[in-house]
């Protein structure tokens, strides 16, 4: 008899990070059969076997090369593409992750094709209809089939929503699931080429500090950039940072004329192990990244977001993370905090124990059966 068929759909690399535990959860219970689309959201050189090979999935079934162009474009060129997969060869189920452009416009094929959509990272909201994301997750959300739902603000959302009871899941974080599983290969492997910029061994054991800005809310104005600017230069004279810099926020630090002083090192976008190698032992995360709240959460490192809302509000609830805006005093104050011993002590949330990929794979099995 066949098994159905899922489309596991991913854009861009944090997409195959959550889609990876969802594959190794599919490849053990052996029920149903499934596909990897890449749809070519962003096109990553780096994007190659080793990279796969590090999350322990398979490469992707199909590549769309779909990215590019503005959002508008972008959209309508992922939509275009994956309507004539799924055309080629209609899949049982369609099963996106998280809030990029792929989701939205892989949902809205399915959708109108009368293919069931089930989205991973469901119900996320942060308000900010000014974030490219919302208006994905909105979007993707107002059509979807099975809503699969990482903490109790996405269970609160789609209830508050409309939606019912019956299609929403709360089953824990695909997210999490692949930091525990990466940083367990991490422990058994001791691989000491994962600090290729040699940053961590100068550091012969003292504290230091991981930074990433990518946010076009902070990295985009250059009044914002300079404030932040100016919390990262005091921060570093007391703690060393390494910072990872989006290729957009490298040219915007040019273009601004923003100096962040001698102890924050700059250095390209990173592997995923290289990353977390970095980051698992830092003394303090400095971001605006959504995903990462969620990981120095599950892991306990201690986060400091630089960013005015989250839509991921269990991070600072009961996790890790806090938040501080773009206020340089702030931002200082909260790290002084986290260095004295008396920052915030958190704790990883229910059901944020490695498993979600399971839940979602049990629950798919038993409504496509």
């Amino acid at each position: 008899m066949t098994k159905p068929l899922i489309y596991l759909v991913a854009g861009a690399r944090p997409n195959f990070m959550k889609i990876a535990p969802i594959v190794r959860a599919l490849q053990a219970h052996g029920g149903l059969d499934f596909k990897i689309i890449h749809t070519g959201q962003h096109y990553d050189h780096d994007m190659n076997d080793v990279f796969f090979e590090e999350l322990g999935i398979p490469a992707p079934d199909l590549f769309m090369a779909a990215g590019g162009g503005g959002h508008a474009q972008q959209t309508g060129k992922i939509m275009l593409a994956f309507e004539e997969l799924c055309q080629q060869q209609r899949p049982d189920a369609v099963l996106v992750v998280g809030d990029v452009n792929s989701t939205l416009a892989c949902s809205i094929v399915a959708k109108k094709l009368q293919i069931p959509v089930a989205h991973v990272e469901a119900g996320l909201r942060s308000g900010d209809l000014t974030m490219p994301e919302e208006i994905n997750r909105l979007v993707t959300d107002s059509i979807t089939d099975w809503f699969f739902v990482t903490e109790p603000s996405g269970v609160e959302h789609l209830a508050r929503e409309g939606k019912p009871a019956s299609a929403v899941h709360y089953v824990g974080h695909v997210m999490v699931d692949n930091v525990l599983y990466q940083a367990a290969k991490l422990a058994q492997s001791g691989d000491q080429t994962l600090d290729p910029n040699g940053f961590k061994a100068a550091q012969a054991g003292a504290r230091y500090g991981v930074l990433t800005l990518h946010r076009p809310s902070n990295v985009d104005d250059p009044v914002t950039m300079a404030r932040i600017a100016e919390g990262l230069r005091e921060i570093s004279a007391e703690l060393p940072l390494i910072f990872p810099v989006h290729p957009r926020t490298r040219a915007n630090l040019d273009k601004f004329g923003i100096d962040l002083g001698p102890h924050v090192m700059l250095v390209g976008p990173q592997g995923y192990m290289a990353f977390l190698n970095l980051w698992k032992d830092a003394a303090v995360v400095l971001t605006d990244s959504g995903g990462l709240q969620e990981e120095t959460t599950a892991l306990g490192v201690p986060c400091v977001t630089i960013r005015e809302n989250t839509e991921r509000p269990v991070t600072v609830d009961e996790g890790s993370n806090v938040l501080v805006g773009t206020d340089p005093q702030q931002m200082v104050a909260q790290v002084r905090l986290i260095l004295s011993g008396q920052g915030k002590q958190g704790r990883r949330p229910a059901l944020w124990d490695g498993k979600a990929a399971e839940r979602i794979v049990t629950i798919l099995a038993g409504v496509l059966a």
